[in-house]
C-alpha cells in the first residue's frame, strides 16, 4: 500500500465534522485541511497564549454555553426555561462591566451531566423571546488548545467579517474533497463486487440446472406415461360410479313417487268415507225431526 493510500485511510478514519482539539489554522479552514493561515486573526491566535480562568467554578462537563439571547431575555426567564431539563447548580448571565447591559450569552451549570446533555440536545435552536438561541458545551476547559474570539480564535463568526471559524456546532467542517473521492471509489468498488457475486451466483445456478436437466426430463416423461396409462382406467371407474349413483337416484325417486301416490289414495278414500258417514247422519237427523213434528 502506498503512502498516499495510507494517508487517505487515516483521514477517512479520523475525520470528524467537529474539532477534537483547537488548531487555529485548521479551525480557519472550511474542511480542516489548510496548512497556512489566510487572515491576520489566525496569525494572532497562533502567536497568543491563553490560560483558562482559574477562578471559574463548577464542572465543565455539566456546564453549557447559551448565546444569541435577546436583549429582552431576563435571568428569570432563562432559569425558568432551562430548569425543566434538570436541577440548576450555578447560573451566570454575562453583562458589560461598564453599562451593565447583558451581552447576549450565559453559562448554566447543572448538577448532573445527563441534564446538561438533555439541554444541549433539546434546547438547540429553540426560540426564546422570539429569537433562536445557540447551545453548546463549554469549550474553555474542555477543548485542548482553546483560544477565545478576542485572540482571533473561537467558533462561528460572520461571513461579512471574513473571519469564519469552523469545527464547532454552528459551522462544522465540510468533508474534504479527497475523502469524498475515496468514498465514491469505495462505493463503486463495492457495487462491482456485488454485481460480480450476483453474476457468479447466476452462472452457478445455470450449471446446476444443466447438470440435472436429464433427470428432470426423465421425470417428466415418466409422469406423462403414468398419466396416459392410468387415465383411461380412472375415467372408466368414474363413469361407472356416476352411472351407479344415477341408477340409485332414479330407483329412490320412483319408490318415493309410489309411496306418495299410495298415501294420497288412502287419504282420498278416508275423506270419501267420512263424507258419506256425515251425509247419512244428516239424513237420519232430518227424518227424526220430521217424525217429531
Amino acid at each position: 500500500m502506498s503512502d498516499q493510500n495510507k494517508d487517505n485511510k487515516t483521514t477517512a478514519e479520523t475525520w470528524s465534522p467537529h474539532a477534537k482539539y483547537y488548531d487555529p489554522i485548521k479551525i480557519g479552514s472550511i474542511d480542516g485541511t489548510d496548512t497556512e493561515p489566510h487572515d491576520k486573526a489566525i496569525v494572532r491566535s497562533i502567536n497568543s497564549e491563553y490560560r483558562s480562568n482559574r477562578h471559574v467554578k463548577g464542572r465543565p462537563e455539566c456546564t453549557i454555553f447559551v448565546s444569541r439571547l435577546s436583549p429582552k431575555t431576563t435571568k428569570d426567564t432563562i432559569k425558568e426555561v432551562f430548569s425543566k431539563y434538570g436541577r440548576l447548580k450555578r447560573f451566570r448571565l454575562v453583562k458589560d462591566i461598564v453599562t451593565g447591559i447583558p451581552k447576549g450569552y450565559a453559562f448554566i451549570e447543572y448538577e448532573t451531566e445527563r441534564a446538561a446533555e438533555d439541554a444541549y440536545r433539546k434546547a438547540y435552536k429553540m426560540y426564546l423571546d422570539g429569537q433562536a438561541i445557540f447551545v453548546d458545551f463549554e469549550c474553555e476547559r474542555l477543548l485542548k488548545g482553546w483560544k477565545p474570539r478576542r485572540l482571533g480564535g473561537g467558533f462561528g463568526g460572520r461571513k461579512e467579517s471574513g473571519q469564519l471559524r469552523f469545527g464547532g456546532r454552528d459551522r462544522p467542517f465540510r468533508k474534504p474533497i479527497s475523502l469524498e473521492i475515496q468514498e465514491r471509489e469505495q462505493y463503486e468498488t463495492e457495487q462491482k463486487n456485488r454485481e460480480y457475486k450476483r453474476d457468479e451466483y447466476k452462472d452457478h445456478k445455470h450449471r446446476d440446472f444443466h447438470g440435472r436437466e436429464e433427470k428432470y426430463r426423465y421425470s417428466k416423461e415418466r409422469d406423462k406415461e403414468y398419466y396416459h396409462k392410468h387415465y383411461k382406467e380412472r375415467s372408466e371407474n368414474l363413469e361407472r360410479s356416476r352411472s351407479r349413483e344415477r341408477h340409485e337416484y332414479e330407483a329412490r325417486s320412483s319408490s318415493e313417487r309410489l309411496r306418495t301416490r299410495e298415501r294420497r289414495s288412502v287419504e282420498h278414500t278416508d275423506t270419501a268415507d267420512h263424507t258419506n258417514k256425515f251425509n247419512d247422519m244428516n239424513g237420519k237427523s232430518e227424518e227424526l225431526h220430521r217424525n217429531q213434528k
